[in-house]
């Protein structure tokens, strides 16, 4: 799954553009590194600047679609 789709799926970011612009600024890294398109997979170490904030993540699970209840269970902060 693309990593824009991840972050919205995951409900990390509210929408899906913002997620894609956010990752065109530069403001997510994933496993240290700064992608430009990335295949998301299970075990990932995600980073989101918000920015005074940063929020890191791995990546448990991968769905298509989830309800809003069970977003929070792709996904463990560190």
């Amino acid at each position: 799954m693309r990593l824009d789709k991840y972050l919205k799926v995951s409900r990390l970011i509210k929408r899906r553009t913002v997620a894609n612009d956010a990752c065109d600024a530069a403001r997510i890294t994933v496993n240290g590194k700064r992608p430009s398109s990335y295949q998301v997979k299970i075990g990932d170490v995600i980073e989101i600047a918000f920015g005074q904030r940063t929020m890191k993540v791995e990546v448990l699970n991968i769905a298509e679609h989830t309800l809003k209840a069970d977003a929070s269970a792709l996904y463990k902060e560190l």
